[in-house]
Parts: structure tokens; C-alpha cells; sequence
């Protein structure tokens, strides 16, 4: 089992108000599994994708990934693991506009230790993978939103990560660049690549395996 979730709690306090968000999830993956998680607006996708990500800590529970204890690492392990492990693509895309594809790219190896040699190739490999080497030399701001994506979906994949988690990755997208991002996760899926992604949009979620769906902090 790549991903072992038990009983996972997490809640935020509001002013005097404390807010339960995720109330005791459970979540197995097995390697190369295409999961999507759907949910209401505040019911806590984005949330449980952080605590998957290592970027926020439940409240209680247990949480194994590659058999690794995410929930008892220091904060510098976890940025480890989430370097080398842990691919991300968010809706919005993140990148930095003064910055060609190349160089946002390569922006997750300011935290990973490759060797210059094979930083370049696997930057250059995730560039090619995604359909963008006629690209590399551009900034942003000359691309299209469906290839803004394309390069924050290549810059997930240039470090070989285990999981890529998908936070609504085609919610700022029009119809012809969101089905260009939907062949893309599945063709990365039929080699192998494991995908967590979140969605509200139930034809998104049908390109999965698995469809999942979080309510009233529990995942059904």
C-alpha cells in the first residue's frame, strides 16, 4: 500500500469558534491507483489534500505513506519527502512570471539534491512529456492558461514523484484546455503515475478509477 490514512481528525479554530473539517477520514491507495475526491465547496477536499501533501498536520489520526510516518517527521523531513516524493498541481498555476518553462520547472530541485546532469534531463523529459518543448524558452505570460498548466503539471512531474495531488487542476481552464489536462492525467496514469485529484465536476472526476466523496468531514 503506497497511502495508509486512519482516523484522521483535523479542525481550525475560528475566533472562539472551533470548526471540525475532517472527522476521522480513512483512505487506502494502492501504487498507480487514479483516485478523485468530490465534495461541496468548504467541505474539506483541499484541506485533507494538504494533510496527504505533508503540508498541514491533522489534529489526531495516523498517516503512513511508502510505509513512511508522515505524522512523526521533523519539518525538515517532511520538506524532504514532499521534494522527492510529492508532485503538486494546483488551480492556480503558481508560476513565476520572470521565469521561463525551463526555469519553473526546475524550480523543485532548489529543494532536491539531483545533480545538475540529470536535473536538466528530467526537467527536459517532464517538458517533452507534457507537450511544451516548442515552449521552453517562454514566460508565462506568453502561454496559454491550458499551458500554464501544462508547465505547473511538468514541473510535478521533472522530480519523478511517487504522488502527484491534484487540486482542482482544470477549475480556471476553458472546456478545450481542461480536456487537453484530462488526456494528459490519464495518460500519466496508464504509465503508472499515481494521482490523488481533487474535483467538484463530476465529468472530471469520471477520467478516475476510483471516485470518492467528502461529507460532513468523512469520506464516502
Amino acid at each position: 500500500m503506497l497511502l495508509d490514512v486512519r482516523n484522521v481528525y483535523k479542525s481550525y479554530q475560528l475566533g472562539h469558534k472551533q470548526i471540525s473539517i475532517l472527522r476521522g477520514v480513512d483512505l487506502a491507495v494502492k501504487e498507480g491507483e487514479f483516485i478523485s475526491i468530490m465534495g461541496t465547496s468548504g467541505s474539506g477536499k483541499s484541506t485533507f489534500l494538504n494533510v496527504l501533501g505533508g503540508l498541514d498536520t491533522p489534529d489526531s489520526g495516523s498517516y503512513y505513506f511508502n510505509k513512511t510516518d508522515m505524522l512523526n517527521l521533523s519539518d525538515t523531513e517532511r520538506s524532504w519527502l514532499r521534494a522527492h516524493w510529492f508532485g503538486f498541481v494546483f488551480q492556480t498555476f503558481y508560476l513565476l512570471s520572470e521565469l521561463t518553462v525551463v526555469e519553473n520547472v526546475s524550480l523543485p530541485f532548489l529543494y532536491n539534491n539531483a545533480d545538475s546532469k540529470n536535473r536538466a534531463l528530467q526537467v527536459g523529459n517532464a517538458i517533452e512529456k507534457v507537450g511544451l518543448s516548442h515552449r521552453k524558452a517562454h514566460r508565462p505570460l506568453e502561454l496559454s492558461g491550458g499551458e500554464m498548466q501544462r508547465v505547473a503539471i511538468a514541473r510535478a512531474l521533472a522530480v519523478q514523484p511517487k504522488l502527484i495531488l491534484a487540486d482542482e487542476p482544470t477549475g480556471n481552464l476553458d472546456s478545450k484546455s481542461s480536456r487537453h489536462i484530462l488526456d494528459l492525467f490519464k495518460e500519466l496514469h496508464v504509465s503508472g503515475t499515481t494521482i490523488i485529484m481533487v474535483t467538484h465536476d463530476e465529468k472530471v472526476a469520471a477520467i478516475s478509477e476510483r471516485t470518492l466523496f467528502l461529507n460532513d468531514g468523512c469520506l464516502l
